[in-house]
């Protein structure tokens, strides 16, 4: 995983209103964490760490340049806006070269199960060990062909040299099961809303009936 370079500003304001006034300058407010020091507050241009995150993904990597010294940060958490769907803020962590870090990588699957197959991702990641400049971006997991009945399990995802699995290796990553019937699907959903308290309109049910009635 290549880190792209930005360069961050020092921030010496605190609070919401300073975030607020950062981010009215198109620029987004940061922490660095990590090796025994103490927290690093910075600011870092909006597009261009928007764009890197894009790129490098849910673990990005990047160098951050921070008054002529250049960090090399892990992201860990990143605060999106819910309704405006911009960043807030985000949270890294300073590794160093060739050092081991914990992370979730997410699992793409690639190809198609058999018709009438439903296929249900128990689990949408894996956490695992590696190097702080190796970190996969994903795991691809091929479903192609592959029947009901089949479960794919941590242990069964192949990782690259390097990466170690810390999930449990029986953990249930991708379930494939026969598709529902509309007859099972009908049935659950009537057992749902009686359970859910909820009755059908007298009408709704007489329409119902007169349709079965027409169609027979």
């Amino acid at each position: 995983m290549s880190a792209e370079k930005i360069t961050a500003e020092l921030r010496t304001e605190f609070g919401k209103g300073a975030a607020r006034r950062a981010r009215r300058e198109g620029k987004i407010p940061a922490v660095l964490y990590g090796h025994g020091n103490d927290p690093v507050h910075v600011s870092l241009p909006g597009h261009t760490t928007m764009m890197a995150l894009r790129k490098g993904g849910a673990n990005a990597l990047l160098h951050l340049d921070i008054d002529g010294t250049t960090e090399l940060a892990l992201t860990k958490d990143i605060q999106v806006d819910p309704i405006r769907r911009v960043l807030e803020h985000i949270d890294f962590v300073i590794v160093r070269k060739g050092e081991k870090v914990t992370v979730e990588v997410p699992v793409l699957l690639t190809g198609e199960a058999v018709r009438d197959a439903l296929v249900v991702t128990e689990n949408a990641t894996l956490r695992v060990e590696a190097e702080a400049t190796n970190i996969p971006e994903s795991f691809e997991v091929s479903i192609e062909g592959l029947e009901a009945g089949t479960q794919i399990l941590a242990s069964q995802v192949e990782l690259p040299e390097g990466t170690t699995l810390l999930d449990e290796e029986e953990l249930l990553i991708v379930n494939i099961t026969e598709a529902p019937t509309a007859e099972e699907l009908d049935a659950e959903l009537e057992e749902a809303e009686a359970e859910a308290g909820i009755e059908k309109d007298e009408a709704e049910g007489d329409a119902e009936a007169a349709e079965s009635d027409s169609a027979e």
